[in-house]
C-alpha cells in the first residue's frame, strides 16, 4: 500500500492536489492511503517551505504546485 500525504493547511490548490492524488492512484491501480497534513509544525518538520506539497512513503516529491494526474501517476508507480 502506497501512503500519499497531501501537505497544506487546506487551500483550494491543496484540495486539487488531493483530488489529484486520489485520480492518479485510482487510475494507476495501486491501492493506497491519503493523510491530509495540516499542521504548520509537522509541514515544516519535512522540510517544505511552500504548500501544496505531495508526500509518497514519506519522500516529499514536489512541492509548491499541484502536478499533473500523468506527474502524479509517476510518483505514486514508482514508489509503489
Amino acid at each position: 500500500m502506497v501512503k500519499i500525504q497531501i501537505l497544506g493547511t487546506g487551500c483550494p490548490k491543496c484540495r486539487q492536489l488531493t483530488e489529484a492524488a486520489k485520480t492518479a492512484a485510482k487510475e494507476a491501480g495501486i491501492e493506497f492511503q491519503i493523510e491530509k497534513v495540516t499542521d504548520i509544525q509537522k509541514i515544516m518538520a519535512f522540510g517544505v517551505m511552500s504548500t501544496p506539497a505531495l508526500v509518497v512513503n514519506g519522500v516529499v516529491k514536489v512541492s509548491g504546485r499541484v502536478p499533473s494526474i500523468e506527474e502524479i501517476k509517476g510518483m505514486i508507480i514508482n514508489n509503489a
